[in-house]
């Protein structure tokens, strides 16, 4: 009997320490958007759907609202009131006993939010400037997005106290800890770039303002657990939902600076522009900025992030479209086996099909690419 060569450990393979959490691998889901959770409540179907990709290094729950009259899309998860802490708590529970670890991403949407979906509730934002590069998906279709209004900043500490309200009751819910949402043009992306954000005052005008609100929930919801407990999502080029700034790199190298002197587990950064509008190398100063955690999203191939590991450029690359359909990734990286095609149609509501349903690899197709053949 002839036995196989020892393959050498991929980078993407490596176990690695994140804050406070040991990973077994630098295969992280990134968080995705689902919209299966009826009346923002999490769901069984939820807790099978992630359960079924605990071989993460690291779970990153979808967006979740961190407080009431925030919602953005149609039936996205909430941690606001009891039932939705006790739902996320099935999850978790799941995950946990198939040998997983998960974290909850904690959002609120700004001036993404929309009045249909709000009780009628006019969305807040930095400034009173709406959106219009692209419609609300509205409940019976697209609808053009509604004119915020510019946040008082005697509001802003019920907001950060929000985000810490959230960020206690993912701990109660058993999350091994939260990732906040500062990316893709929702409430903290918008008061940190100045084409969403015309304020003048403490959270307004320079960059060294504009990041301020973005520090405070930081500093909020590592004072509610603990630093090695807290991620930061941003998309320095993300340019949907109006979405620009002048600087990108100088202001996300501020902020990033800002974070990792609070001491944070990871800084989870889109490398690149979904639009292809706004173009620049951030990974390379946000590397230098941040001592902790790296890790990178977007478009990544196998072969890209192993590249972008070994080189020290992150530290770990976060998958979204390949583990939706793929929920043994990470087994499929370590064989080299085919990856299975997303279907875009399911990607937001609905039930089982295209959440649940994605095949596993066969023992024949292990077998077949433990041989080589593929």
């Amino acid at each position: 009997m002839t036995s196989q060569p020892i393959q050498p450990v991929r980078a993407l393979l490596r176990p690695i320490r994140i804050g406070a959490l040991d990973a077994p691998n630098r295969v992280l889901m990134a968080p995705l958007t689902r919209c299966r959770a009826p009346n923002h409540v999490p769901t069984p179907l939820m807790a099978e759907y992630y359960a079924q990709r605990a071989s993460a290094g690291l779970i990153i729950a979808e967006a979740t609202m961190a407080m009431a009259e925030g919602s953005a899309f149609n039936n996205e998860p909430g941690i606001h009131t009891v039932e939705q802490i006790a739902g996320w708590r099935v999850v978790t529970d799941r995950v946990h006993a198939a040998g997983g670890r998960i974290f909850l991403q904690l959002w609120h949407g700004g001036r993404t939010c929309h009045p249909l979906l709000n009780s009628g509730r006019q969305p807040i934002a930095p400034s009173a400037i709406a959106i219009t590069s692209n419609p609300f998906r509205g409940p019976d279709g697209p609808v053009p997005h509604a004119l915020p209004r510019a946040v008082e900043d005697s509001e802003i500490p019920g907001i950060v106290a929000g985000f810490a309200t959230a960020t206690r009751h993912a701990r109660d819910a058993g999350f091994d800890g939260v990732e906040l949402h500062g990316a893709n043009g929702y409430l903290i992306d918008q008061f940190t770039r100045d084409g969403s954000n015309h304020r003048t005052g403490p959270y307004g005008g320079p960059a060294s303002h504009r990041i301020r609100f973005a520090c405070e929930i930081v500093e909020a919801a590592c004072a509610a657990w603990e630093p090695g407990r807290v991620g930061l999502r941003i998309s320095p080029l993300g340019s949907g939902n109006s979405m620009s700034d002048s600087d990108p790199v100088g202001t996300y190298t501020l902020l990033a600076q800002a974070v990792s002197r609070i001491g944070i587990a990871y800084l989870h950064v889109l490398r690149a522009d979904f639009m292809g509008v706004q173009k620049a190398d951030v990974l390379t100063p946000l590397r230098k900025a941040f001592r902790g955690t790296l890790v990178s999203n977007m478009g990544y191939t196998t072969d890209d992030a192993e590249q972008a590991i070994e080189s020290g450029a992150v530290d770990a690359v976060a998958f979204g479209r390949a583990f939706l359909a793929n929920p043994d990734l990470p087994e499929r990286i370590r064989l080299g086996a085919e990856w299975n095609a997303p279907n875009d149609k399911t990607f937001y509501g609905g039930g089982a099909e295209g959440l649940t349903d994605y095949p596993f690899l066969t023992k024949a197709q292990r077998e077949a690419a433990l041989q080589g053949v593929q």
